[in-house]
């Protein structure tokens, strides 16, 4: 039997960030581009490839906007599973689905609103085809040169030689993400995105090319960007 590919969207946060020096209250996923919320498009982005069974969108346990605004969208279902920091909503979210070990869990930000559909099921293609893979993530090449500062002076120059800058989606067996993210839990730690914390029992995920489209909105100025995009 084919396994299982179900998605999460972590959108518990406040996107603080973004919302800096600005005007708007609602969290950073609410705020429309192009016309539309931006949850809205990173969820659209993933029922692009018919592959996807589900998708659900993890928000707090305060959110009373997802379920009203995500009504009648096929194949997505609200849960209140978020947690203070991203890594609790997505390890609650997690551990709270109902699935086979086998299946495959991806996970989007809800931030990443111009994911292209080829880099999605590059992704989904290159999984479901290696064997004996324990998953893979998007991401670009560091193009730029980078800094390593100390009180903001430069200490010294990283070489950017098979660097990487990580994106979503990023795609798993939920057993084994089920378990590092868990292990990582009761060690008192925690990490930005799933890929480390499979690093952090061991595992190496592979990298597929991903697309400076799939940038994520963190700052006020990247609303205009990727309304431009999009």
């Amino acid at each position: 039997m084919e396994n299982s590919l179900i998605a999460i969207i972590p959108a518990a946060g406040a996107g603080t960030r973004a919302c800096k020096n600005s005007a708007h209250e609602l969290p950073k996923q609410y705020r429309n581009i192009a016309g539309k919320p931006m949850l809205i498009h990173s969820i659209m982005s993933l029922l692009a490839d018919s592959r996807i069974r589900q998708i659900i969108v993890s928000v707090s346990p305060q959110d009373t906007l997802a379920e009203k605004l995500l009504s009648g969208l096929s194949k997505v279902t609200v849960r209140k599973y978020g947690g203070s920091t991203r890594f609790e909503t997505v390890r609650n979210t997690v551990n709270s689905i109902d699935v086979f070990n086998n299946d495959w869990v991806i996970i989007h930000d809800a931030a990443r609103p111009g994911l292209p559909i080829s880099c999605l099921s590059s992704l989904i293609d290159k999984c479901l085809s290696t064997s004996n893979i324990v998953g893979g993530l998007l991401a670009i090449p560091v193009s730029n040169t980078i800094k390593k500062s100390i009180e903001n002076v430069v200490d010294f120059t990283v070489e950017r030689h098979n660097l990487w800058l990580a994106q979503t989606p990023q795609m798993f067996r939920i057993s084994s993400l089920c378990k590092a993210l868990n292990k990582i839990s009761d060690s008192g730690l925690f990490t930005t995105d799933e890929s480390s914390a499979l690093e952090f029992i061991g595992l190496k995920p592979i990298i597929v090319r991903g697309s400076l489209y799939n940038m994520k909105v963190t700052w006020p100025e990247d609303f205009d960007i990727m309304e431009k995009i999009i």
